[in-house]
C-alpha cells in the first residue's frame, strides 16, 4: 500500500513482471494425518489468466466430441406407394394410398403431416457430429480452469463445500498416492476436511428427470473433489468408488474434469508430486512446458486486473472530478424552432445570418420598386385604370337600353327582373 500503480500498467513491462502480487508464493503440504509436513511453491500456471468465455467455447465443443451418431432409417415411412390426386376432387394435393377395400387406402402418406409419415427433416447419420478446437485454445482453456481451482471463491460458488478445508489448493503429502483401501481414503479425506463435499454428493443423488431415466442414465448427482496425482500406487483403486470423486493424471488433465458444464472452479486435491510437476507440464510465462512443445502461459492483458484498486488509487482519484451529489435537473419546455427564433439559433446558429440577408433582400426590391415607378408613370396608370373602369360600366348599362337591343327579352317583359330571378 502507498506504492504508485502506474508502473505495474506500463504496456511496454518485461514478462518477468507477471507475478500475481495477490497469491501466495508458498503452499502448504498436508499429511494423511491432516498435519503440515512442508512447503512447496506455488506453479506459475496458477497466476494464469482465467478466461470463463474461452473455458466455456472450448468446454461446448469438446463434449460434442463424445457423441454417438443417430438417426432415422432412410426409408422409415416411405414404404409405401402413394400418388395425389391432384386438384379438383376438393381434397388436399398430398400423396394419398392407393386401392380400394381397406381403410388405409386414400390416406394421406410420406408427409409429416400425416398419420404414418415420416418426420420432417429426419435426423441422419451422417451430421456434422464432432467439432475441431486449436491446441492452443484448448491448452489456454486448461490452465484457466487450473487456476480458477485455486480461488475459494470460485470453488465455493460452484457449490463444493470446503468449509472445513484447511488452505485451497489443498495439497497432500506423496503417502496419499500409496492408500490402497477406500476405507483409508475416506480416513484421508475427513482428516484434510474434505469429506463434506463426498457427503454432499451423496446426498444430492436423484432420478433423473425426463426419458433418460429409461435409457440407462436413470440417476444424477453432483461432482465431488477431483484427485490429481503423479503416480499410481493404489490411489485410483482406493479413490474411484466414492461417490462424486474422479481422479485424473497430472499430466492429462482434461477441461470436462476440471471444469464440468464450463463452470469454473472445481476442488481440487494435488498430490505433492502432481503439484511440483506443473511447471514442466505448463511451463511459465518465460520458459516453455518441457512436454507440450512450444507453449509458454499465455500472458495476462492487464498486469493488474483489480479495477477496484485501480479506480481508488490516489493517482486516478486526484484527476477526476469530485461525485455530484442530487443534481437537479430542469426540464425544459419544448418549443417549435421554426416559430421561435432563438431556439433555431441554438439548434443553427447561422440562422441569424440567413434571416438578416432575407431582411436587407427585401428591403432593396422594395426601394428598387419605388425607384423603377416615376410618379409620372403612377399617374398614367391611374388615370388608364379609371378608363377602363367607366367602359366596363357603360357596356354593363348598354345592355338594359332597349333601343339598342330589343331582342334580350323574349319571355320576360322587364329585363331587370329577368336578372334579378
Amino acid at each position: 500500500p502507498g506504492d504508485s500503480l502506474f508502473p505495474l500498467l506500463q504496456v511496454s513491462a518485461p514478462r518477468t513482471t507477471f507475478t500475481m502480487a495477490a497469491t501466495r508464493p508458498l503452499v502448504s503440504v498436508i499429511s494423511d494425518k491432516g498435519e503440515t509436513a512442508g512447503q512447496v511453491t506455488l506453479p506459475a500456471v496458477f497466476t494464469a489468466p482465467i478466461r470463463p468465455d474461452v473455458v466455456s467455447f472450448v468446454h461446448t465443443n469438446m463434449a460434442k466430441n463424445s457423441r454417438q451418431a443417430y438417426g432415422v432409417s432412410r426409408d422409415a415411412s416411405m414404404r409405401t406407394t402413394a400418388e395425389s390426386w391432384g386438384t379438383g376432387r376438393a381434397v388436399s394435393r398430398i400423396p394419398r394410398v392407393g386401392g380400394s377395400g381397406t381403410g388405409r387406402s386414400g390416406q394421406g402418406a410420406y408427409g409429416n403431416m400425416c398419420r404414418g409419415g415420416r418426420m420432417f427433416a429426419p435426423n441422419r447419420v451422417w451430421r456434422r457430429w464432432h467439432r475441431k478446437i486449436n491446441v492452443s485454445t484448448k491448452r489456454f482453456a486448461v490452465v484457466s480452469a487450473i487456476a480458477a481451482t485455486a480461488l475459494p471463491s470460485l470453488v465455493m460458488g460452484r457449490g463444493h463445500h470446503i468449509s472445513n478445508v484447511p488452505e485451497i489448493p489443498l495439497v497432500l503429502d506423496d503417502s496419499v498416492e500409496s492408500v490402497l483401501k477406500t476405507a483409508n481414503a475416506v480416513k484421508v479425506l475427513k482428516a484434510v476436511g474434505a469429506y463434506e463435499d463426498v457427503e454432499h454428493v451423496k446426498d444430492s443423488k436423484a432420478i433423473r428427470a425426463g426419458k433418460g431415466k429409461m435409457r440407462n442414465r436413470r440417476y444424477v448427482q453432483r461432482r465431488g473433489p477431483l484427485v490429481v496425482y503423479n503416480k499410481d500406487d493404489g490411489i485410483v483403486k482406493a479413490f474411484r468408488n466414492l461417490p462424486g470423486v474422479e481422479l485424473a493424471h497430472v499430466e492429462r488433465l482434461n477441461l470436462l474434469q476440471l471444469a464440468p458444464g464450463g463452470h469454473l472452479g472445481r476442488f481440487c486435491i494435488w498430490t505433492k508430486g502432481a503439484f511440483e510437476r506443473l511447471d514442466a507440464v505448463y511451463g511459465t510465462f518465460t520458459e516453455e512446458s518441457q512436454l507440450k512443445k512450444g507453449f509458454k502461459l499465455p500472458a495476462p492483458t492487464m498486469t493488474l486486473p483489480d479495477v477496484a484498486r485501480l479506480i481508488n488509487s490516489d493517482e486516478i482519484q486526484s484527476a477526476v472530478r469530485p461525485a455530484i451529489s442530487n443534481p437537479v435537473r430542469v426540464q425544459r419546455q419544448k418549443k417549435n424552432p421554426l416559430r421561435n427564433l432563438y431556439v433555431m439559433l441554438r439548434l443553427n446558429p447561422y440562422a441569424k445570418q440567413v434571416r438578416r440577408a432575407e431582411i436587407t433582400k427585401a428591403s432593396r426590391t422594395k426601394a428598387d420598386r419605388k425607384a423603377v415607378l416615376s410618379p409620372a408613370k403612377v399617374a398614367a396608370s391611374k388615370k388608364q385604370r379609371a378608363a377602363h373602369k367607366k367602359a366596363q360600366k357603360n357596356f354593363y348599362n348598354s345592355m338594359f337600353d332597349f333601343s339598342v337591343n330589343p331582342t334580350i327579352v323574349t319571355e320576360h317583359h322587364d329585363a331587370r327582373d329577368w336578372i334579378a330571378q
